[in-house]
């Protein structure tokens, strides 16, 4: 057992070592592909009215969250993530929105690789997948867009996904309500890195 758990780790290690001795080819600077791509493409995953109504929806029932509130509930979702039993978690992961949004990343054809929506709060509204916490307030996805404007714009860095076994950017944006161009929330993109060009 113990020599199956060493190889394992090994194989592991010689995975990780492999994959970032490939970094180099895929630590350009996507800033101004990433940002041209939400523009032309991506600003329309959050124009969906089912997400608008959904985002509008959170930002009136979390309103008079403390956030003492906020931390209490960010604290359960992440000890939720490797739980069987997820109350705070699953109603998010169920809804039809959450649902909308996985259906959209398996027709991009390895393009996205999640995404998550969250409300004037930071608080996740929608998401294809389990996230490791519920609040992205105090975040640059969320600061770097909500507070920005309706234009803003936030890349991140280049990073190893290992879930997915591949490189991927985070493209974070603002949600607006389109009957008042008003910022009501955030969306991310996870964009695999390997298919930007």
């Amino acid at each position: 057992m113990s020599r199956n758990w060493s190889l394992t780790m090994k194989l592991r290690a010689a995975t990780l070592a492999l994959a970032l001795s490939a970094f180099p080819a895929y630590a350009q600077d996507f800033s101004a592909q990433v940002t041209e791509l939400v523009a032309t493409d991506l600003r329309a995953w959050a124009a969906d009215p089912a997400l608008i109504a959904a985002v509008i929806a959170a930002n009136d029932a979390h309103a008079p969250l403390t956030q003492p509130q906020i931390d209490s509930l960010d604290t359960a979702w992440k000890a939720e993530v490797d739980s069987a039993t997820r109350p705070t978690i699953d109603p998010v992961l169920a809804s039809p929105v959450s649902q909308a949004l996985k259906a959209k990343i398996e027709a991009s054809g390895g393009k996205v690789l999640e995404a998550f929506v969250t409300d004037n709060r930071g608080l996740n509204v929608a998401q294809s997948g389990v996230t490791s916490d519920f609040w992205q307030g105090d975040e640059p996805k969320f600061q770097e867009t909500f507070s920005k404007g309706a234009d803003a714009v936030h890349v991140s860095a280049v990073e190893f996904d290992e879930s997915a076994q591949g490189y991927q950017v985070q493209a974070s944006f603002t949600v607006t309500d389109p009957a008042t161009g008003a910022p009501i929330g955030s969306m991310t993109l996870g964009l695999n890195a390997e298919m930007i060009q």
